[in-house]
């Protein structure tokens, strides 16, 4: 059990499930083109598009931060702007990058309830200033999972896409948890991107399996063009581009992906459930994907590291975040919460 007591920090440190790493193995079988040029590339492609029920370009970039901001290069110019939640992780969490690669478009952020953006607020950002010395509106930005665990529903996204085209703007989603939240409001890909008004979504493989590797999907294939050339220029054109876009081909096919997402919920969901029923232990937010946000005394929290147990600490004074993953076990769950019982 010891070497497990790191399942809580992050899905990130959760290793490579056993569809992808297949899949990455055959693919390491024979001598392929280069550059993206390969069969299993094309096959990679052609089961997203499966997946989405729709034709669009993908892309194939190292990591998250790569991905959202790429995407938002390619929708903005310089003198544009991004609204986008107060904690999304685009400007909590990419340490700057969104800027950097628009060459300085700049981020609106909006508040709003358990990390969800708020309508009004959006529409006042938009509506605010239609001066040249404004940076004009052009990109709603969302996160989906919310960084505080949340999902947007069906409804919600459309809402927002409707806003969007009201207002001539385009809809980009970070999805590194996409897989969760598909899993979590049980409908098809389609209803939370395309179909809802979402422009191009950033689909995260690496959080729910995947050893690296994470997918530009453009649904508006207009703002594509010449995608390759920014991610050549930003060091992201892989040359052995197989070994990122294998492991989607195992993940697809075999349903990996909704299978790893649907059981790191269930695990959160185990989690919350004998946390909420402990003394001491505030619930932060709504369970809804795959963590569970927890307030803690700063004696709790020491005393629980000290068994051994790492979780990230950056919500507030004594806010927890525990993430589940695709290879937490529900013993996990158990051994943490008696362990828990015994220093609170």
């Amino acid at each position: 059990m010891e070497k497990n007591k790191n399942c809580f920090a992050s899905d990130n440190y959760a290793g490579v499930c056993p569809e992808a790493w297949e899949s990455l193995a055959k693919a390491n079988d024979s001598f392929e083109i280069s550059y993206g040029d390969d069969d299993w590339t094309a096959k990679a492609c052609k089961e997203i598009r499966k997946l989405f029920e729709t034709d669009c370009e993908i892309f194939f970039v190292f990591n998250g931060t790569a991905a959202n901001s790429l995407a938002l290069a390619s929708l903005c110019q310089s003198y544009h702007s991004i609204i986008c939640q107060e904690v999304a992780h685009i400007e909590t969490d990419e340490c700057g990058a969104p800027e950097f690669f628009s060459n300085g478009t700049k981020s609106l952020l909006v508040p709003g309830v358990e990390g969800k953006i708020d309508l009004t607020a959006v529409e006042k950002a938009i509506t605010k200033r239609s001066d040249i010395h404004y940076p004009k509106p052009k990109v709603i930005s969302v996160t989906q999972v919310t960084e505080l665990g949340t999902v947007y529903t069906v409804d919600e996204l459309r809402a927002i896409g409707e806003l969007a085209q009201r207002y001539s703007l385009k809809v980009h989603m970070d999805g590194a948890r996409f897989a969760n939240a598909v899993a979590a409001l049980n409908v098809a890909p389609k209803e939370l991107t395309w179909k809802a008004g979402v422009d191009v979504l950033c689909f995260g493989g690496i959080k729910n399996g995947i050893p690296v590797g994470e997918a530009v999907i453009f649904f508006n294939k207009a703002l594509a063009y010449e995608f390759d050339y920014r991610c050549k220029q930003a060091g992201q054109l892989a040359s052995k581009m197989r070994f990122l876009s294998a492991p989607w081909i195992g993940m697809l096919e075999s349903g990996a992906w909704l299978k790893n997402a649907a059981h790191a919920n269930k695990c959160a969901r185990l989690l919350y459930d004998k946390l909420s029923k402990l003394k001491g232990v505030k619930v932060l937010f709504p369970q809804q994907a795959n963590s569970v946000f927890i307030e803690l005394s700063p004696a709790v929290i020491e005393k629980i590291r000290a068994c051994g147990w790492h979780f990230y600490t950056f919500i507030g004074s004594g806010g927890a975040r525990l993430m589940c993953s695709w290879a937490t076990k529900e013993e996990d769950v158990e051994s943490f919460v008696e362990d828990l019982k015994a220093v609170s």
